[in-house]
């Protein structure tokens, strides 16, 4: 008696579906990490706000007579871009159906937080200890490096952005004195208004 032996498990019909939900699944992860990335870039639009408001910082601070006061205007500043960094990332993770708290969102700012954090503990140190000439370097070294962690989830221009920081900080670091104001302008101020413009304009928010 002839055996009959199996052709396939699954019919045609089957294995169309199959096909169809693994194109999905494709489709689903590529479109995801499209918006991973394209959030994951920093908020061009509040790059260039936090750029512009460090520029008056600079000329405010150019004007201090004492490492005190011109620190302390420098803070501020910070206090400020804190705050609208925070809400052009709250918005532009919204904008992506992302959230701040899970996902690529999350990975973002614990890859930023070590190193500002270390720059919060070094700059109470340091300002306390009167070794004003050493923060201006410490702040754009540490941002820059914060930005390249970052980075590590982004597009290539967020970490090259951050190595641009801290070629900055070496010259804070080892340059003259007179040298520290146009630094932070030029890092905290130029490079976020450069970089701001260039990513709003490829990667949008």
């Amino acid at each position: 008696m002839q055996r009959v032996r199996p052709t396939d498990r699954h019919p045609p019909s089957h294995r169309r579906t199959s096909s169809g939900a693994a194109l999905d699944d494709l489709k689903f992860i590529r479109e995801t990490m499209e918006r991973s990335q394209a959030f994951t870039a920093l908020p061009g639009r509040g790059g260039v706000l936090i750029g512009a408001t460090a520029l008056i910082a600079s000329i405010v601070a150019s004007r201090q007579t004492q490492d005190a006061a011109w620190i302390m205007v420098w803070i501020i500043e910070a206090m400020v871009a804190a705050c609208i960094a925070l809400i052009s990332l709250t918005k532009k993770a919204h904008n992506s159906g992302l959230s701040l708290s899970r996902g690529p969102g999350r990975r973002f700012l614990l890859s930023m937080g070590p190193a500002i954090f270390a720059g919060f503990l070094l700059t109470a140190s340091l300002h306390g200890a009167g070794h004003f000439d050493s923060i201006p370097g410490m702040w754009l070294l540490l941002y820059g490096a914060a930005i390249i962690a970052a980075g590590t989830f982004s597009v290539p221009a967020v970490p090259t952005m951050g190595a641009c920081f801290m070629a900055l900080g070496m010259v804070a670091t080892f340059g003259p004195e007179v040298w520290f104001n146009e630094c932070m302008a030029l890092g905290f101020g130029g490079l976020h208004i450069g970089f701001g413009i260039l990513i709003a304009r490829r990667y949008g928010g």
